[in-house]
């Protein structure tokens, strides 16, 4: 079977990438030149462990194939994935425009059957939006079906997710196109992963419950977290006891400066607008929002009260992606906090293990360093935003022969607080006293 994928970034690309793996011949489109021509030569044009190699042995079996023609992408191609951005508009819905543009090239250029599946996420109804666009601008009379196919890729553990998913969700109408989905996705019943079937909107709207549930998840830890910091209690043995119940889970029950990345802000301030359009209050959804960003406040101000008058201060910031194992920055906590920190007048050194260039067009104003110890020099406090491993297990008396002062936030909650409070560090972290 042929496939393309219009879009080629992070789902796009390992959605490609892995379809070619289970030996289907796939044709990745984009219209940057420049990323398809890296693409082309190998090379990933963002960060994600294991990409790579799995696209050089595709590019190398020739089943993975990269171009901006899309009119000849679409023509030998049966199934057709949209995989384009929806960033947030100004009043957090998602932006279409790409989507509606993508559904209106594939209209002038399709000649026989085919089906059309969203990859991006997208709200409620735009599988039916996207069957209107092409039928509206179809230059002959062809048969196509709409499939919403959403993605739930964990970046820094996308492949992994893609191989050995926890649910494949298929929209359709059309037994046809149920059937051509189920054989593409035919080397995941090798492992009896779950296959959603259900209708297009239904579909769509599993994605945005989904991240939104989760971001749910994250923002109740956290005001769990403050609470403890006041009564004396520890949130990770609170989240411990929590997440034994087999009912909630210890999945994404751990404290810290708020979620981040590409898909939680987004979409769940995409499900609220998606509520207001529909006169329906998602107030849990809206709680999670305002609790996300005051969090990100919270421990702004907890190093800023806490240090007092930060001019001329130097403070070391460890990790400025939103997680590990991904040079993703959107809303990553870093940003805020930082910005944070050079209003009030501090001098920033930081470190990431990837996402030190990307960060350099966003925050040209802080220093970057090559490693933690190197940013730990002279610096009055360090601060641990992402929880790489890297800083897992820093030599702690090595850094505090390096700083200046005693500080020490840790976001992550990754080390013990008597440890460090008895080598001399003046130890803060997220719900723990």
């Amino acid at each position: 079977m042929n496939i393309a994928i219009i879009g080629s970034g992070y789902v796009g690309l390992i959605t490609g990438a892995c379809f070619a793996e289970f030996g289907i011949n796939v044709t990745c489109v984009d219209n940057d030149e420049k990323k398809i021509q890296l693409m082309k030569k190998g090379t990933v044009p963002f960060y994600e462990p294991g990409l790579e190699e799995l696209l050089q042995r595709n590019l190398k079996s020739g089943r993975l194939h990269f171009t901006n023609d899309l009119a000849d992408a679409i023509d030998n191609s049966l199934v057709i994935f949209i995989a384009v951005g929806t960033p947030p508009r100004g009043d957090g819905s998602a932006e279409m425009k790409y989507v509606e543009s993508v559904a209106r090239e594939i209209a002038k250029h399709i000649k026989s059957y085919k089906v059309i599946v969203t990859k991006s996420t997208v709200p409620v109804g735009t599988g039916e939006k996207i069957r209107k666009i092409i039928s509206k601008n179809l230059k002959e009379n062809v048969d196509f079906d709409v499939v919403s196919n959403p993605e739930f890729l964990r970046e820094g553990a996308g492949i992994e997710d893609f191989m050995r998913p926890n649910r494949v969700v298929i929209g359709a109408s059309s037994a046809q196109a149920i059937a051509i989905m189920k054989d593409l996705y035919r080397p995941l019943y090798l492992i009896e992963a779950p296959i959603v079937i259900t209708d297009v909107k239904t579909a769509e709207l599993i994605k945005y419950a989904s991240n939104a549930f989760l971001a749910t998840k994250v923002s109740f830890i956290n005001e769990i977290a403050n609470l403890c910091e006041t009564v004396g209690a520890d949130v990770q043995v609170v989240a411990k006891g929590m997440g034994l119940d087999r009912r909630i889970g210890p999945k994404f029950l751990h404290a810290g400066p708020g979620y981040g990345g590409s898909c939680f802000p987004k979409d769940t301030l995409a499900l609220s607008q998606i509520g207001k359009e529909n006169n329906i209050h998602l107030g849990i959804i809206e709680a999670t929002i305002k609790a996300n960003e005051l969090q990100k406040e919270k421990v702004s101000d907890k190093i800023i009260n806490t240090l007092g008058n930060l001019k001329g201060k130097t403070i070391c910031i460890l990790g400025l992606s939103f997680k590990p194992n991904t040079n993703d920055l959107r809303d990553a906590p870093s940003i805020f906090i930082i910005n944070r920190l050079l209003k009030a007048g501090a001098r920033i050194r930081a470190h990431d293990p990837v996402a030190v260039e990307d960060a350099r067009k966003m925050l040209p104003k802080i220093t970057y360093c090559k490693d933690a110890y190197d940013a730990a020099k002279g610096a009055d406090a360090v601060v641990i935003v992402t929880e790489w491993n890297q800083f897992r297990n820093l030599d702690l008396g090595r850094i505090k022969k390096l700083a200046k002062g005693n500080f020490f936030f840790d976001l992550r909650n990754i080390y013990e607080p008597d440890k460090l409070r008895k080598m001399g560090y003046k130890y803060y972290s997220v719900g723990r006293v």
